[in-house]
């Protein structure tokens, strides 16, 4: 586990493309939540028995910045701040296919089943042929919520399985070895000092080496 930050209430990781965040089904092993109890074994009594100090989680695909608790207090009250979406940044870069235009702007549309209100603000950071390297900040934390919006834009995020596109993906020199998605940085308040924190992973090799290809 790649531990960005750790105190007595939180621990930050970089999560790598390919794990899951918590078991599920037919992906029971090898979740990050598995490597974060073995780190500390008392956080397996907080949260779920099933999700053992997950807050939130992202895909299995994308990499990036991911907190957890290590306290039943502060599972509570980060998961009140992540329900509610007021108190939580959160900031992803996307190689996507081609850059969209305006080069900055927002996307304000429902994703999901229930058609929740995903908001999404994006600005295009640079572009190398067929590819542009973007950035998301998101308002709201609705699954596949970068993706979708990325799709929307008509600049769906390369390597995406599911809503992507397959045959751009084919046609570049570099195939794809992985979603070129990552969640950047990650803001919000600390459970026990309620001041304000951020945490900043890196962008892997693989992804900026796509956007510059």
């Amino acid at each position: 586990m790649n531990v960005i930050y750790e105190d007595e209430a939180i621990l930050v990781a970089d999560k790598p493309a390919g794990q899951i965040v918590h078991p599920a089904p037919g992906h029971e092993g090898g979740a990050l939540s598995d490597e974060f109890v073995a780190h500390c074994p008392s956080a397996a009594a907080v949260g779920s028995k099933e999700r053992p100090g997950v807050v939130h989680r992202l895909d299995r695909g994308t990499s990036g910045v991911v907190v957890l608790a290590k306290t039943q207090a502060a599972y509570l009250e980060l998961r009140r701040q992540f329900e509610s979406h007021r108190d939580v940044r959160k900031t992803y870069i996307a190689v996507c296919h081609g850059a969209p235009r305006p080069a900055k702007g927002v996307v304000d549309q429902p994703v999901g089943r229930d058609r929740r209100r995903a908001v999404s603000r994006y600005e295009v950071l640079g572009r190398s042929g067929p590819l542009a390297l973007v950035r998301f900040d998101i308002e709201t934390g609705r699954l596949h919520q970068v993706r979708l919006h990325a799709k929307a834009l008509g600049h769906p995020v390369v390597g995406d399985p599911e809503h992507g596109d397959a045959v751009a993906d084919r046609r570049l020199r570099a195939r794809p070895s992985r979603m070129m998605l990552h969640a950047v940085e990650l803001s919000f308040l600390h459970p026990t000092t309620h001041r304000r924190v951020t945490f900043v992973a890196p962008p892997p090799a693989a992804l900026a080496a796509a956007a510059l290809a």
